[in-house]
């Protein structure tokens, strides 16, 4: 892959991978909650989901998901259930996670390191986006000319490398805002800010067209 296709691919992914999603809604999340730790956990879990999503498209899952109806219909609504449950979950919390600091690691210990890694996989793997993105993406910057399993490779591992950075700073910045947060009633707004989101990026899934998909 040419230097200049590979810095163009790269600013395309960005613009992608920093628009807000379930992922970096997730990150924030963790990182109010958790504290960043955890977002590095969850991070890394949605990266590998991303492995496994590219591998599938290269493989064609993406070009069956947009000729099969019904296949792209079930996991849509696998997917947008999973992220209004999170909404839900969010929504309906009474914890608080701002200013009760001194509990903090007891609330970490309701939910294992598995549990965040599960959680940013299955965030990434319950996204039909996801893979169509790559299915359209990954054609217009592969030379048939060369080696395909090198160029697939670099794309796929700097996509990775991106979603990890911008989820991580995503938990970064909301760490900084944590302070702010624990004043007055900002905390449960939160929650529920966030927990709507969470159930708006669910319903607007079940709108996607296979044939329309993009991040």
């Amino acid at each position: 892959m040419e230097f200049t296709t590979w810095l163009l691919y790269m600013a395309v992914a960005i613009v992608a991978v920093i628009s807000p999603g379930p992922a970096i809604l997730l990150s924030i999340s963790n990182s109010i909650r958790f504290g960043i730790n955890k977002v590095v956990l969850s991070s890394f879990g949605n990266i590998c989901g991303l492995l496994i999503l590219s591998t599938a498209a290269i493989f064609g899952l993406g070009a069956i998901l947009k000729t099969s109806t019904t296949l792209f219909w079930v996991i849509k609504v696998i997917g947008a259930g999973y992220l209004v449950y999170l909404g839900i979950r969010q929504w309906c919390s009474k914890a608080n996670f701002f200013s009760n600091t001194e509990n903090k690691p007891a609330i970490e210990q309701t939910k294992s390191n598995n549990r965040f890694f599960i959680e940013g996989f299955l965030i990434a793997m319950t996204n039909p986006k996801a893979i169509l993105f790559f299915t359209a993406l990954f054609p217009q910057f592969i030379n048939t000319q060369q080696a395909l399993v090198p160029q697939f490779l670099i794309m796929t591992f700097t996509f990775m490398a991106i979603s990890f950075v911008t989820l991580v700073s995503y938990g970064l910045l909301a760490k900084k805002a944590k302070r702010w947060l624990s004043t007055g009633q900002r905390g449960k707004w939160f929650n529920r800010t966030l927990g709507s989101l969470f159930v708006l990026i669910g319903v607007g899934l079940l709108q996607l067209k296979a044939d329309k998909a993009t991040l």
